[in-house]
């Protein structure tokens, strides 16, 4: 399996991130532990959460996993700060970072975290404040590399000129909504970015919310799963195209829908490493076997063309 670099950092992944978006909200203690640990028997490290996931729910889950496992040193832990956790909870100012920090590293029961990231672009803080105080972080080892996430090209470019004028750590990730439905906030220009800056691409909704496992064809299908709800705008030309795709090269690969889905999104330049859910371990299984599966040329061409 191919490991690969997040940016310029020194830390380098296998090409799948667990999302921990799933601790408190449709998973439990119990499946958490199970799932995770057969995350880490199929060969993987790195387990993305963030402050708000199960408010703080996630981060005390994954916290207590890692406790009873000892196995600290041998993960990577990914979490995110600046997202909504309450009205004097949010954003990117000095003063919550130092807050917001020693609030995820307690419930993590760790005393560093290894990507750090900025949830949500902060308006009304300038990039220099959030990064000096990422740098007093990293430089006083609680954090070791900080990323991005739901910014606009622009915005990383920005910051990155911050980084260099002011001598300051830079953004070596970007968490984009990408899939092989949404792709308009990665592809073009955020991926020519990425490419020549060498950003660490992570993307979120690597299965559209669990319609690219292809199990909501129908209205009737909603109530299969909490995320049912969201699925109602991908049933369209367009989603029904990417379905028709997916069973064929599925068929020919012998794979779900969602291991061909993830099998297109590792194969696409930019990419270092998806991030998905599972909610079992069959589930988590078949995310392995998607990040592995290697389609021909041919194949990933019929999906790309889908999607457009």
């Amino acid at each position: 399996m191919d490991r690969r670099p997040l940016g310029r950092s020194e830390l380098v992944i296998e090409p799948l991130v667990f999302g921990g978006n799933v601790f408190g909200w449709t998973v439990d203690r119990e499946v958490g532990f199970a799932v995770l640990d057969a995350f880490v028997d199929e060969g993987f490290t790195a387990i993305d959460t963030a402050d708000v996931y199960g408010k703080g729910k996630s981060e005390t889950l994954i916290g207590e996993w890692l406790k009873a496992r000892g196995n600290r040193e041998a993960m990577y832990i990914f979490t995110k700060l600046g997202s909504d956790m309450a009205p004097d909870k949010k954003g990117l100012k000095a003063a919550y970072v130092k807050l917001a920090v020693e609030d995820s590293l307690r419930r993590l029961q760790t005393d560093y975290i290894d990507l750090y990231q900025s949830h949500r672009p902060d308006p009304e803080t300038p990039h220099e404040e959030t990064l000096e105080a990422f740098d007093m972080l990293i430089r006083s080892g609680k954090v070791r590399v900080i990323g991005s996430s739901n910014f606009t090209p622009q915005m990383i470019r920005d910051a990155h000129e911050t980084a260099v004028i002011k001598s300051l750590p830079r953004y070596e990730t970007e968490q984009p909504e990408y899939n092989l439905y949404d792709r308009s906030a990665f592809e073009g220009e955020l991926q020519d970015l990425a490419i020549k800056e060498d950003i660490g691409i992570i993307p979120y909704f690597s299965l559209a919310a669990g319609f690219l496992t292809g199990k909501y064809r129908s209205t009737s299908d909603f109530s299969k799963s909490p995320r049912g709800a969201r699925m109602e705008r991908y049933l369209n030309d367009k989603g029904f195209r990417i379905l028709d795709a997916l069973d064929r090269v599925g068929k020919a690969n012998d794979a779900t829908p969602a291991e061909v889905s993830l099998a297109w999104l590792v194969a696409q330049p930019g990419v270092a490493a998806p991030i998905a859910s599972a909610t079992s371990v069959d589930q988590l299984k078949s995310l392995a076997k998607g990040v592995r599966l290697k389609l021909s040329e041919e194949d990933l061409q019929t999906l790309t063309d889908a999607g457009k």
